[in-house]
């Protein structure tokens, strides 16, 4: 299984469908809100929601939404990232609700070679999210310094630190 990629692998326009998707939990959003602090009742509390708002029930918070989707993206994308450098924007097109199926696809716009290093380059990618319908609800683009594989050749290979097993 692919973990990441080289510089040297990425072209642009390519195409990452991610897999698989992520059905979406009313525990999964509650536990995310309570971790980070995010203790909006449209979030939280089906009353208020329900009642009190243009949805009529709870929407999952969009952080969420937006972490599921750079979670997927990495094994296709930045599973041998140096560094993520820059979330470049952030659109939250569509609610999310409890119940809901996300699901990922990457696009590559544009690849450039460091200017300071030779053993790496910058991979700018464009993230669409989608629920199970098919509607969009996120979309981010992004720039992430890989690899080339000299960098991965001089630091162990594809899989640095894995230990060989013994006997």
């Amino acid at each position: 299984m692919q973990f990441g990629r080289t510089y040297e692998e990425f072209e642009v326009g390519a195409l990452y469908q991610h897999w698989p998707g992520k059905t979406v939990t009313e525990y999964d959003d509650h536990l995310f809100c309570l971790l980070t602090m995010n203790h909006h009742p449209l979030h939280l509390d089906a009353h208020y929601a329900e009642g009190s708002t243009q949805f009529g029930r709870n929407v999952v918070v969009g952080n969420y939404v937006y972490s599921l989707l750079i979670g997927m993206s990495v094994p296709d994308v930045s599973g041998k990232a140096i560094a993520n450098l820059e979330i470049e924007s952030l659109k939250h097109v569509a609610p999310t609700f409890h119940g809901d199926t996300i699901y990922g696809e990457t696009t590559v716009l544009e690849k450039w070679e460091s200017t300071s290093k030779d053993d790496r380059g910058i991979v700018h990618v464009e993230t669409r999210g989608y629920n199970q319908d098919g509607t969009l609800v996120c979309i981010f683009r992004r720039k992430v310094m890989v690899p080339k594989q000299s960098y991965l050749d001089a630091r162990g290979g594809d899989h640095p630190g894995r230990p060989a097993p013994q006997g």
